[in-house]
């Protein structure tokens, strides 16, 4: 996501409509187990933020948050600038699986299943209920895949995903599809196709190009297939589903038939069942140098497996021709055996490059810092 200016809060936000929630977790986890390359660590940046899915930073530093379960959407503020938010307040609730957010010229745009909303200049609002406007109310209403997440592109366009409604079909779009609209919802269109559904994606720093992971299908077997990492080098492509699932998995129903379209394999098997959600290119200067070529990548964890896997931050490193070069586990140690004390799902680079990352099974926004020697 573009690195947005973080100018400080002033100290005497009013506190009143900052709701405390209480977290999603009584046993939240133990920070002792999760595990870095050296150098880094991870600290709380904010508690207390029930189902935390996707972030979006203010250009007052407020970071906004959606929310699947609970309904809700909140601003977490760190008004002293001490990289320990102070309040977790209330935006918008009893809203339809808000879990997509995103922030443009002061205005926030939250994405519900079926629409789009947007609260114009949030920040001057958040202790005062608001009246959102719609930008589109035309999104399929179907549940299953159905929650979103949202950004604007280099091209300034909003782009939404559409989930496919069920384990594996074949539905014409929006349905397994990535959607792109003017900011007002306009000129809406379909930019990518045989996608099963997406909850996370970014631009490549260089090139534009759309980068966005991808959930494989279930019931297929513990290692079967792949979920996935993939690039868009353009408007039209298709990704490969229901057809096929990872690079080279035919499906055992639509595998035979002729898709519509060259497929598009991923550029990396991310591995089976680990949900990978949110994904973010690091361009920022607090890592060491060689971290600006990397994706880093919230995998959500399985369900559909006999063992659990992912529950965790995956980095995949890249050279200069944009070719995957490595793929490793970067955070790790929210599953420990089959007990799971977190959940990540969506990464957001503060302009400190410090990274956050947010967890909805505990209810926690981290905050992954480096203080190594950059050599």
């Amino acid at each position: 996501m573009i690195e947005r200016a973080r100018r400080g809060l002033a100290t005497g936000l009013a506190l009143v409509a900052g709701l405390a929630l209480t977290a999603a977790r009584a046993d939240p986890p133990d920070l002792r187990d999760i595990k870095l390359p050296e150098g880094f660590r991870i600290d709380v940046y904010a508690r207390d933020v029930a189902n935390a899915r996707q972030m979006a930073l203010g250009d007052d530093g407020v970071l906004y948050v959606g929310s699947r379960g609970a309904g809700m959407v909140y601003a977490v503020i760190d008004a002293d600038g001490d990289m320990h938010a102070e309040t977790v307040r209330i935006v918008a609730r009893g809203l339809n699986m808000p879990t997509g957010v995103a922030y443009r010229d002061g205005d926030l745009y939250v994405a519900e299943i079926q629409r789009v909303l947007r609260f114009d200049d949030i920040g001057d609002h958040l202790d005062m209920p608001l009246r959102p406007a719609v930008v589109t109310d035309k999104l399929p209403a179907d549940r299953h895949h159905g929650w979103k997440y949202i950004d604007f592109g280099p091209d300034d366009r909003l782009y939404v995903p559409v989930g496919a409604p069920c384990n594996v079909c074949l539905k014409d779009p929006p349905y397994a599809s990535i959607l792109r609209m003017n900011a007002d919802g306009s000129n809406q269109e379909t930019f990518a196709r045989g996608i099963r559904n997406t909850v996370g994606f970014d631009w490549h720093p260089v090139t534009g190009e759309l980068w966005f992971t991808d959930n494989g299908r279930d019931m297929l077997g513990d290692d079967t297939p792949a979920c996935e990492l993939n690039r868009a080098t353009g408007p039209g492509q298709h990704f490969g589903f229901p057809y096929v699932h990872g690079a080279d998995t035919p499906d055992p129903e639509f595998g035979a038939m002729t898709p519509p379209a060259p497929l598009v394999p991923p550029v990396v098997e991310l591995g089976p069942h680990v949900a990978p959600l949110g994904m973010l290119f690091y361009t920022g200067k607090q890592f060491p140098a060689a971290y600006r070529k990397s994706v880093l990548v919230a995998e959500h964890g399985s369900w559909n497996r006999s063992r659990k896997i992912g529950y965790r931050v995956t980095r995949v490193t890249l050279d200069d021709a944009g070719a995957v070069v490595a793929h490793e586990p970067f955070a790790s140690g929210w599953l420990q055996g089959e007990r799971v004390s977190g959940r990540p799902v969506d990464l957001e680079q503060l302009p400190d490059g410090s990274v956050l990352l947010s967890d909805d099974e505990a209810g926690i926004i981290y905050r992954i810092s480096y203080a190594g020697d950059d050599d």
